[in-house]
Parts: structure tokens; sequence; C-alpha cells
């Protein structure tokens, strides 16, 4: 069996006055590439994921896309979970 996944993470600081996004993609339990948004670019994290990561970082609209996604994902859902999550007593 093969099995490619991805798994995006949003790390908060403060609310949403410092937002860490960290999109991991990974291929039979082997982290290949991820895209950390600090660094603003896509790292490969095994000899498999280089090439993916090279060809990635030539795409401009592929890291304009996971550039926005600190906005369209993790900003977004904080401000939809906080009611539930952090304000709730």
């Amino acid at each position: 069996y093969l099995q490619f996944q991805f798994k995006c993470d949003c790390y908060y600081t403060n609310g949403t006055e410092r937002v860490k996004y960290v999109k991991r993609y990974i291929h039979n339990r082997q982290q290949l590439v991820h895209f950390d948004n600090d660094l603003g670019l896509h790292v490969a994290d095994s000899p498999l994921g280089e090439s993916i990561a090279k060809y990635w970082k030539s795409q401009p609209d592929i890291l304009e896309n996971d550039l926005a996604d600190v906005d369209r994902v993790c900003r977004n859902n904080y401000r939809v979970s906080t009611p539930f999550s952090v304000d709730r007593r």
C-alpha cells in the first residue's frame, strides 16, 4: 500500500499576532517536504523531497498560495474557534 498525505499545523503566539504555519507532505510515513511560513519557502526533509522542493520553489503561484494560507486557514479558524476554546470559562 502507498500512502500520501499532508498535514497543516497552525501555532499561535499571543492570539493572531504571531502565527506560524507549517504544511508537511508525507509519503509512507516519511516526511518529504515541508513549508514553513517563517522561512517563506519549501524545505526538503529527505533526498526524495529535494526535487519536489526545488520545483515548488521555482513556481511563484504555489509559494504565493502557501503564504496566503496563513490568513486563509490559520487566522480565519482562530476567529471561529476562539469563542468555544479560549474565551470559554
